[in-house]
């Protein structure tokens, strides 16, 4: 399966905005460079890195009859023309030298629900 990133973005500090940048460094002690969560001291955070499947937004948003930027749903890396894994222990691998495992699938959270209410996800 091949499929491609269309775009990464990051949050540098908890709750902070989310910023698009065009490439990053990823790293398994840090996740994605400048990320508040490579920064977290201790184990690494269970989950460095999220992705979002772009089909999977805008179904989402149509389906809600809003059109959010897809980094306001606080992911790092939004994927096109690949079906993310649902699978915890799956790995997937991005160029040469990034492989990333799936552990787990991530709720929206407060500030998710804050541009949107929940009875509008549903």
């Amino acid at each position: 399966m091949t499929g491609r990133i269309t775009g990464i973005a990051r949050h540098v500090i908890p709750k902070g905005p989310m910023e698009v940048i065009d490439h990053a460094v990823v790293t398994l002690e840090g996740g994605i460079g400048g990320d508040f969560r490579g920064a977290m001291k201790g184990q690494p955070y269970k989950r460095q890195v999220s992705l979002i499947e772009a089909n999977d937004w805008d179904a989402a948003m149509a389906q809600v009859g809003h059109s959010i930027p897809w980094e306001q749903r606080r992911a790092n890396l939004l994927v096109e023309g690949f079906d993310l894994p649902q699978t915890p222990g799956v790995r997937i691998r991005i160029g040469a030298d990034v492989v990333l495992e799936i552990t787990c699938e991530t709720n929206p959270c407060e500030r998710m629900e804050a541009l949107l209410p929940r009875d509008r996800m549903a």
